[in-house]
């Protein structure tokens, strides 16, 4: 192969790499893609306070609005909270925001869920947690830092953030860049006899 060839073949190979096209190729046949990231992404309680780009929220936001729905209602708002004064003022309603720059607020409106049938069982909080997750993965995905905070005061959140009006706030996100590793019980899960069994 000329120099000319295995430098063009060596270019190719690095993008291939930064988009992560080869991923596949470098993981184990045991690991899919889906299970790598789920493996790296853990639960960050400590945050940079370096900034997102208006890109990185739009992709988080976007995966959000890509989640599935029970027969795809859609009963669920995402608030991003940012600026200085609402940070501040989410501080009110839980100690757990990390210094995250961003937070993302999740809601369910149960009126507009669908409900099951046989009990009445509505999928609100559901496809909220569903959205969460999403929420959770693309940031991830996108190397920052983020954690599922369910320890709030709803009634704070009611009455200091008017827009969420109608809707049920199921859980927060604080989103940014990690200052912290991974902590010791991140490895720790049941094994696959105790978590699962066929019938």
């Amino acid at each position: 192969m000329s120099k000319f060839w295995k430098k063009l073949s060596d270019i190719s190979n690095i993008h291939k790499r930064a988009a992560f096209s080869d991923l596949p190729e470098r993981l184990s046949s045991k690991e899919s893609m889906f299970q790598a990231l789920a493996k790296e992404r853990y639960s960050c309680r400590k945050f940079k306070d370096t900034p997102l780009t208006e890109q990185q929220i739009s992709h988080i936001l976007e995966a959000a609005r890509l989640a599935p729905t029970a027969a795809n209602k859609q009963p669920v708002h995402v608030w991003v909270v940012k600026s200085p004064e609402a940070l501040e003022k989410l501080k009110g309603a839980t100690d757990y925001t990390y210094g995250a720059p961003v937070v993302f607020m999740v809601g369910a409106k149960p009126e507009a869920a669908w409900v099951r049938k046989y009990d009445g069982k509505n999928g609100a909080e559901i496809d909220a947690a569903i959205v969460g997750t999403h929420v959770m993965l693309e940031a991830s995905a996108l190397g920052l830092g983020n954690v599922w905070v369910g320890s709030f005061d709803p009634a704070k959140i009611k009455a200091d953030f008017p827009q969420t009006e109608g809707y049920e706030v199921v859980c927060l996100f604080p989103v940014g860049y990690a200052d912290t590793e991974t902590s010791a019980n991140h490895d720790k899960r049941q094994e696959m006899e105790a978590f699962a069994s066929e019938i």
